[in-house]
């Protein structure tokens, strides 16, 4: 994807933390499950997660992603290395390494809210995920955000 005065971007994975990201608690909105579909059809989807709420699996069955279950911050940013170069959506502390190691990072402020670090180690700041999602379908919303 090449952004006018940012860069050229080459993106193997898009990978979401789910707590406040992707859900609220624990439960994901049949639109973002549908939006993530879509998203499958151009990147490998990961989501990253310590599953506080124990919806993991139940909230992804039989959609095309992979989940990664995570302990820590660290260990989120270290599995992140693995599927790069990629684009990160997060929202909380245990998400700054992630997104500050992405090619492309979102900061996601919904209803659980989001951290400062968290918007800071961030590109771009939405208000949903589905907006993130969004961009990343039509990457002229994305463009015209990010070119300098």
């Amino acid at each position: 994807m090449e952004i006018p005065n940012y860069g050229n971007l080459e993106i193997n994975a898009v990978l979401f933390d789910l707590n406040g990201t992707l859900a609220e608690g624990g439960r994901i909105d049949n639109e973002v499950k549908h939006l993530i579909e879509r998203l499958a059809d151009k990147y490998t989807v990961v989501v990253l997660s310590a599953d506080t709420f124990g919806t993991l699996e139940e909230e992804f069955k039989g959609l095309p992603l992979r989940i990664e279950r995570v302990s820590s911050g660290a260990e989120k940013a270290e599995i992140a290395r693995g599927y790069g170069p990629y684009i990160a959506v997060g929202n909380g502390n245990n998400d700054v390494a992630m997104l500050e190691g992405a090619e492309l990072a979102f900061c996601v402020i919904g209803p659980e809210g989001a951290t400062i670090d968290a918007l800071l180690a961030s590109d771009v700041v939405v208000r949903d995920v589905k907006d993130a999602i969004g961009m990343l379908l039509d990457e002229k919303k994305l463009i015209a955000t990010l070119r300098g």
